[in-house]
Order: structure tokens, then sequence, then C-alpha cells
């Protein structure tokens, strides 16, 4: 019982201790939290650090590290940090994670690091000036670990500096003593907190900055003939030497571009410029630089083409695709990449820019099909070309260039409609197509015949304008006459070589075929006439028909080409004037017919055997003539004009009909003479030219018709005082009159008539009258007087007492005589100038003979306001 208990004792005990622990156990399976203090981190063996063998406890192996400030160093699986990679002095902490396990309450635990503070060991660098900013942490001593990163550098003399130091600016040999210190830790108070390095700079060789040149070696290279190359460095030491193409000696630096160009052509020309480092600097090396002088060529595109391939039809859009080929001009464009630009219009636009290789003078590129989608004419047009290498130093020479593409639809006759101008047996057919879906330009059809006419897979060509077309359907097709049907089946477009697109139709019409005329029985028939006379052909036989052009020829002494007239046909006869024009000879000529055609219809048919001979009578000679003249008094007629005789007729025109009256009186001008043949037929009429000569009438002086009759003038005197006194003539009367001799005496108001006799002209029709006076006589000459007696006893002197020559010299004078007693003997004038001694005033002595006396005058002269004369006169018997 006693033994029962104990061991009953024991189990319980052993239960809660076992309880207890493995509560425990799994309350810290990741350990306990620890810290480590590390004053001497330069030492190696911080560098594979075991932060789990840091826990406390018993940690569960298996979990991962964290780092709750910085991860550097530390592998997150082995829990191993590289403490020396931490970069500054601090206090770090790592969390373990356990892995999971059943029971774990708390499965993470933290380990803490404090670092001391590391300055590093110093040291000494020497440095080339070329390194232009020197990081002094590479001033220490690289076989130990670096210093931390949270100090400052200073100047012996305090001074800040801030690494990297730049260097680039040494000019000679300078040693730098810089001093570098971390911040203290309390934790860690001998740590060593600063450390010195010494760095020295040497001047490195400088060879400056280059600028790299870049030329269009076919137009900029005539300044470049002895180029400096100099001219492309800046901050250089001098005395370094040049190397490169066209360099000759170590001290040249001068180079000929445009030959060397020339020679070599378009490319990168490098060219090194190398400065020697001084013969006692063993760091800084000798120092080369380059630059290039690229030297480029100007590309001339004057001359190129592009042809994209291909032309299609509508039904190929989807699967067509395309090549565009670009062939340069005739200078040679350099084998390489360029960028090619083009656009594309038409019924779709776009824009692109391509690279593509020119090998051999040729570049080619695809087209995207997306481009040309639709039915049209497409330009692609290249607006550029330049080389991928170019760095656009030449301006090259270019001017856009285009090529274009069709898509063509498919031609169709959908709605289209045929129309057929009737035609006549074996005639050829013309068709019209109006098909407003087809464009303009050559088609290929193919078509069908029946009805009265059959025929299969007949093909024609149709061009269309506007939509309309015309082809022809061949007279061999059209034996039959009556109704045809025309029915096209296909359809090609042929207007361009290639692609010739094509499709199918129907399309129906009629054509009427018209039978040809009956001219079995047709007949001609000219008769005889003159030549240049109107010849009629009468035509019979026309049976049925009502309005034909006759066709016909002449031959014979008239020959004439094919000749058509057209013809009104009534009872089957008609006729037509032969044109004169086609029987310009006389003789015999044959009048041949060769169709008829219906105008009706159109339709012809050929005359077979019709033919007239008639006879083209000549027309007479015109007749041989010659001016004729005539004097006007001579009163000719046209019986008076050569030739003449029954024969021969005269006109008073080239055109007149109707001849001359052989009676008519001539007149000067233009007389036409015809002459008939026995035929009847009259010749061409010649022209005479009729003279009626006439000499002009004599013209009188002014004045001329006044004369003195105190010096007795005569015709001679009279004819002195006209125009023409050599040849006129006098007549006492117009008509019938008598010829009065030149020393004829002139009587107070005489009337003479003077005509005009040219010994070579004929004798003038009109005259010129002249009535003469006497009596302009402006002088009174000195033997005129008044007589103072006179014996009137018959003996035939002084038998009247007469005032001589007063009619002239006083032409209104008056005269009154008066015996001693006053009475009136005698009134006189000009028309009574003589008294013979008889009273005539019926006073006096009365009506008798004066007695012989003294009597007495009283002369009125009645002129220039002269007084009146008186005297006396002895009358003695």
């Amino acid at each position: 019982m006693v033994k029962n208990y104990i061991n009953f004792l024991q189990f319980v005990t052993i239960f809660i201790f076992l309880t207890f622990f493995s509560a425990k156990l799994s309350a810290q399976c990741a350990g306990i939290d620890s810290q480590k203090i590390i004053c001497d981190i330069e030492n190696p063996v911080n560098q594979s650090l075991s932060l789990f063998s840091l826990l406390g406890g018993s940690p569960v192996p298996g979990g991962t590290w964290s780092a709750n400030n910085t991860s550097r160093g530390l592998d997150p699986v082995t829990g191993i940090l590289n403490a020396q990679f931490i970069s500054q002095a601090g206090t770090y902490k790592y969390t373990y994670t356990a892995p999971a396990t059943a029971g774990c309450v708390n499965n993470t635990a933290v380990v803490t690091l404090v670092i001391g503070p590391y300055a590093g060991v110093g040291s000494q660098a020497t440095i080339c000036s070329d390194e232009g900013r020197y990081n002094l942490f590479n001033a220490f001593d690289s076989k130990i670990m670096g210093p931390h990163s949270n100090g400052i550098w200073t100047t012996v003399d305090g001074q800040v500096v801030q690494s990297p130091i730049f260097v680039g600016d040494i000019n000679e040999k300078t040693t730098y003593e810089l001093i570098y210190t971390v911040p203290g830790m309390p934790e860690c108070p001998s740590a060593k907190l600063s450390s010195t390095v010494f760095v020295t700079v040497l001047r490195a060789p400088r060879t400056g900055t280059s600028t790299n040149l870049t030329l269009c070696g076919t137009t900029d290279l005539a300044g470049y003939t002895n180029y400096d190359l100099n001219e492309l460095l800046a901050g250089q030491d001098k005395g370094g030497t040049w190397t490169g193409l066209g360099i000759t000696s170590e001290t040249d630096h001068n180079v000929n571009l445009q030959e060397i160009f020339d020679t070599y052509g378009a490319f990168d020309y490098t060219y090194q410029y190398t400065v020697l480092a001084v013969p006692d600097n063993k760091v800084c090396p000798n120092k080369t630089i380059s630059v290039v002088i690229t030297l480029e060529k100007r590309l001339d595109f004057t001359g190129s083409k592009i042809v994209v391939e291909k032309d299609i039809c509508e039904s190929e859009i989807a699967t067509a695709s395309y090549i565009a080929r670009i062939n340069q001009g005739p200078d040679s464009i350099p084998n390489g990449q360029y960028n090619v630009s083009f656009t594309v219009a038409g019924p779709s636009s776009a824009s692109e820019t391509v690279t593509a290789n020119f090998a051999n003078g040729v570049l080619s590129f695809p087209i995207r099909s997306a481009y040309f989608r639709q039915v049209g004419k497409y330009t692609i047009t290249v607006g550029r070309i330049v080389s991928t290498t170019s760095k656009r130093s030449c301006i090259d020479i270019f001017s856009p260039f285009s090529t274009e593409l069709n898509i063509y639809p498919l031609p169709r006759l959908d709605g289209a409609v045929l129309t057929a101008n009737p035609t006549c047996q074996n005639d050829t057919a013309s068709v019209l197509v109006t098909a407003p879906q087809l464009s303009d330009g050559d088609y290929r059809i193919t078509y069908n015949l029946y009805g009265d006419n059959l025929a299969t897979a007949q093909t024609a060509v149709l061009h269309v304008e506007e939509g309309k077309g015309n082809f022809e359907i061949p007279g061999n097709l059209n034996v039959k006459s009556g109704l045809t049907v025309i029915n096209i089946i296909n359809i090609v477009n042929i207007t361009y070589p290639t692609p010739q697109c094509s499709n199918t139709a129907n399309v129906i019409g009629n054509l009427i075929i018209n039978p040809l005329p009956n001219v079995a029985a047709v007949k001609i028939a000219v008769n005889d006439n003159c030549l240049n006379q109107q010849f009629t052909a009468n035509v019979s036989g026309l049976t049925d028909l009502n309005d034909v052009t006759l066709s016909y020829s002449l031959s014979g002494s008239n020959s004439s080409a094919l000749e058509s007239v057209s013809l009104r046909v009534v009872n089957g006869n008609a006729s037509f004037p032969i044109p004169l024009t086609l029987l310009a000879n006389s003789g015999a000529t044959t009048i041949t017919g060769i169709t008829v055609t219906n105008n009706a219809t159109g339709c012809q048919n050929a005359l077979q055997n019709v033919f007239d001979d008639f006879l083209v009578n000549p027309i007479p000679v015109a007749p041989t003539v010659n001016p004729q003249s005539f004097c006007k008094v001579e009163e000719a007629t046209v019986a008076n004009l050569v030739p003449n005789g029954s024969q021969y007729k005269w006109y008073s025109s080239e055109t007149a009909t109707t001849p001359l009256a052989v009676t008519a009186l001539l007149q000067s001008g233009n007389y036409y003479v015809r002459e008939t043949s026995a035929a009847g037929c009259t010749s061409e009429a010649s022209l005479v030219v009729v003279t009626i000569n006439d000499s002009p009438a004599p013209v009188l002086s002014s004045d001329g018709q006044n004369f003195c009759g105190l010096k007795n003038p005569t015709i001679a005197d009279l004819s002195n005082n006209t125009n023409i006194p050599s040849t006129v003539v006098w007549y006492d009367a117009p008509n019938n009159g008598n010829l009065l001799s030149a020393t004829t005496p002139l009587i107070e108001r005489g009337s003479y008539y003077g005509f005009n006799l040219p010994n070579t002209d004929c004798f003038s029709s009109d005259y010129l009258e002249v009535t003469v006076t006497l009596t302009a006589c402006d002088n009174v000459p000195n033997d005129f007087f008044v007589p103072d007696g006179f014996s009137p006893n018959g003996d035939g002197v002084n038998d009247s007492f007469v005032i001589k020559d007063i009619e002239f010299l006083y032409p209104n004078y008056t005269i009154e005589i008066y015996n001693r007693y006053g009475n009136g003997m005698y009134k006189g004038d000009k028309n009574k100038p003589a008294w013979d001694g008889k009273n005539y005033e019926q006073s006096g002595v009365a009506g008798g003979i004066a007695p012989n006396g003294v009597y007495f005058y009283v002369l009125h002269f009645n002129k220039d306001n002269k007084a009146p004369k008186q005297g006396r006169l002895y009358l003695n018997r």
C-alpha cells in the first residue's frame, strides 16, 4: 500500500515536471534575446559572426534572420553576418524567427550588436591628375578593413574637406595630408577615432578636348586643302604628335581634305593626337585623343524612279502584297542603309518612313497592303531619302518622284442597255452599250446571237466614254433579214496590258436587219446636149422604192469618180441633173449606175449593166473680135458691129440672154457677141469694147462775144476768142447751117454756132452758140463827127443823114431833128440811124419831103452821163 502510494507520488511529480518543462520549451523555441558589444570591428573574426550562436536559451534551428536597421553583410538563412560591411558605428538589431512548431508561443528573438567606431589605417597614395576627382577612402590601407563612413575629413589646419577631392586642375606635383575622424562611443572608449593619409598628385599629360568635324566632301572642301588639325582641339599640351591619313611627319599637323576626298572618297577619317608624360612621371601614362573628320558625299537622286508592283483587279485586294523598287538615276548611290519617306495619295492616304538598303543602285521595300483597300488610282511619292549613317553635312540633290498604282474595278454590266441601230443584210451592225458602271477605257466582250441569225462566242472590243461605248457585229453574221437577239455573256477590261479584269454578264438587246433594195429592173438614160448645158439623167425600174440614193460614175470623154445623188421616186421613176463640173469635155460619154441605197433603211444594193451613152456637143469657139470705134455724130447702131451675120448675136452683158436689136444705138461701153452652132450650141461671149468718140465743144473766153464794131471784126476774131481757135468752125445755124469763112464780118446781135473739128478726131456733137455784140468800144476815135449836111437827091451819094459808127460808140443814143420852127422832123436810134429828109413826125411839112434849108438836131448819147449835143445841119437837094 505504502509502495503503491510512493509510486503514485513519483508519477505525479514526473507528470507535473514534464508538463511544465514542455510549456517552457514551447515558449522559448527562438531562443532568448542577447546583446554583444564589438569595439574591435577591424578584427577579421567579425567578417563571419554567427548570430545564432549569440542567442540565449535553446533556439530551434532552421529559422530565418532579418535586420531591423540594415541588412548589409547578413545572410538571412544562415544568420552569418559580416559586421565589417556595416559602414558606421552604432546599435544594430537582428531578429531570428524560428520555424513553425506546435506549442511555440513566441517564435522570435533579437540579437543586439553594438559596433564601436573605426577610423581605419591611413596610407600614402600617388595618383594622376587626370582622375579628376579622387576618393580619399582609396588612400587607406587596402589590406585591412576600411574606415567607417560617418567621419569627416580635415586638413592639418582643421579645414573640412569633402571627398572626393578635385585634382584635375593640378599643374605640378602636389601632396595632400588629410585627417579622417569618426565620432566616438561610450561603449568603446579606447577606440581609434582618426587616421592620416597622404595623397600625392602628379600632373597628367593633357590632350585637351576634341571636336569632330563633318563636311560635305562634294561641296565644302575648297577651303580645306591645308587644314590644321589643331583647330579640332582645345586646352591640349603643345608638342604632341598627330597620326592619320595625310600626316607625313611627327611635326605635321596639316592635311589636304580635298585631296583625301578626291582620292579615297567619303569616309570617317580618324586622327589621333598623342601627348607624352614627363620622363620622371611613372604614374601618368601617355595620353591620346582621337578626332573624327567625316567627309560625306552629296547624293544626286536626279532621274531616280520608283516602281510599285503591281496593278491589280478589285478581286485581288484581300490577298495582294506590294513591293516598291527605287532605281537610282545617272548618279550612283552608295550601297547602304537609307531611311525612305513616302506618301500614298488616292482613295486613302498615308505616309511612312521605312529603312531599307540600296544595293547596286536598287532599293526595295514592302508597302503595307492596308494602304490599298479600295478601288482607284494611288500615287506613291517618295519625298525623302537619307542615309541612316549620314550626318547631314551635304544637301543632297533630291526632288520628289512618284509612281502610280491602280486597283481596277471589275467591269460590271449590271443594268446595262443594248441599243442596236437597224442594219442591212450583210452589213456591219453598230451596237451602243449604255453602262453607267463602266469607267472610260477599252473592253473585250463575248456575245452570242440568236433569232433569225445564229452565232456563239463572238468577241468584240468596246470603247467606253462617259458610260457609253460601241461595238460592231460583222456583216457575215447578218446574212438574213429580220430580228436578231444579242446576248453579252462576258466582259474583260483591256484598257491596260495588265491586269485584265474580267466579269460575267447577261445583257440582251435586239437587232433589226433590213432587206436590200430590189434593183433588177433599174435603167438609166441621158439625152444629148451642149457642153456646159444641163444634162438630166432619167432613172426607171425603182420598184417599191420611194426615197433612194443612186451612186454612179462617168466614162468616155468625161470621167468621174463615184458620185451619189438623192432621188425622190414616183411610180418607180426619178431624174437628176448631172453636175456641169463632171461634163467639162465634149464628146461621147457613158453614165454607169453603181448602187442604189434605200434611204428609208440605209440598205444598199449593187447595179449590174445599168448604163447609157450620150453626146456632149462642143461649144463654138468664141468669136475673134477687136475694139471698135465710132463717132458720135455718125449715130452707129448694133448693125454696124463686126462680126455680123445670122449666127452672131450681140448682148449688153456677159450673162444676158436676150440679144440686142440691130437698130439699137451704140454707146461707149462693153458689148458681147456669141456664135451659135448648127447643133444649137452657143459659144462663150467675146468682149468688144465700143468707143463712141466725140470732140469737146469749143469754150468761149470770158466776154468773147463782145467786139467793137469800129474794128470790123470777123469770124476769125470770134475763133480767137475760144479755147481751140485752130480747130473751131462756125455755122449760121446749129443744124444744116452754112459754113462761115474766117473773113465773114460779124454783125450786131448775130448768132453763130461753133463746132470742134480736130484733124484726126470726130466732129463734136455739141456746139457753142454765140450772140455777138459790136458795141464794146471804150474810146471815141478822133475822126468821129456829126455831119453838118446831106443831099437826099437820090444820086447815091450822101442821100441820108447818118452819124457814122455812132451805133458802136453810143449804142443807146437817140437823135431828134427839128426845123427852124421847132417842129419835129425825125427821131432816130441805132435801129433807125438814117434820116432821108422826110418828115416822119407828121408835123411841120405834113408827111412831105423836107425842103432845103437849115435844120437843128439834138443828140442824146445816153452813155457815161455825157450831155446831149445840139447842132445844125443843112439839107440840100
